[in-house]
């Protein structure tokens, strides 16, 4: 199949958080729900692909509320673009009070995966078919993000970088830069 939709590689999860799952301050670990989160980003992409998956890199990972232990961890996670052999996975992580039904936005992330075939060499995945106006946007951000990452590679790897140029913008940060005079 040269297209897929969307909602053919949705996946979703639910957890129960254990006590062993939580850190030091009796929230559940970081880790512990990126591992989880890691894990679904594998079967969506997967599931899309047809193929094995690897995670290329993860794109702002921001804990917005705390998940405490005994919560029902939900995580749904849906392929938002594609390109020849990678994949962008957007993941929503949800916790639910089971007592009260009280539910709270955790996490939102993005993953990029990438289709393996034969002799671990990437392979082509199939393309998306998009049916709302959500899943145009979800596609327009994920090349956004792209350009905006390619754009910060290029401007800081480059071998004509010159942190002069850009000592100016550190007026106003908690810093003090003292260079040696070369």
């Amino acid at each position: 199949m040269d297209h897929k939709t969307i909602d053919s590689s949705r996946v979703q999860i639910s957890q129960l958080m254990l006590p062993s799952n939580a850190n030091f301050g009796g929230k559940i670990h970081g880790g512990y729900v990126l591992n989880l989160m890691d894990q679904i980003a594998f079967a969506c992409a997967s599931k899309h692909s047809g193929s094995y998956c690897v995670t290329a890199s993860v794109d702002t990972v921001d804990f917005i509320n705390p998940i405490e232990v005994g919560e029902l961890v939900t995580m749904k996670a849906s392929v938002n673009y594609v390109g020849r052999s990678s994949m962008v996975v957007g993941i929503r992580v949800e916790s639910e009070n089971i007592q009260t039904g009280e539910t709270k936005h955790c996490n939102s992330s993005y993953f990029t995966m990438v289709a393996k075939g034969d002799h671990g060499k990437p392979t082509e995945v199939p393309g998306l078919i998009i049916n709302d106006k959500v899943e145009v946007m979800r596609f327009l951000k994920a090349i956004k993000r792209s350009e905006t990452k390619r754009q910060r590679k290029l401007e800081f790897d480059s071998t004509n970088f010159s942190v002069e140029n850009y000592l100016k913008e550190l007026e106003g940060y908690r810093v003090k830069v003292t260079l040696p005079e070369n």
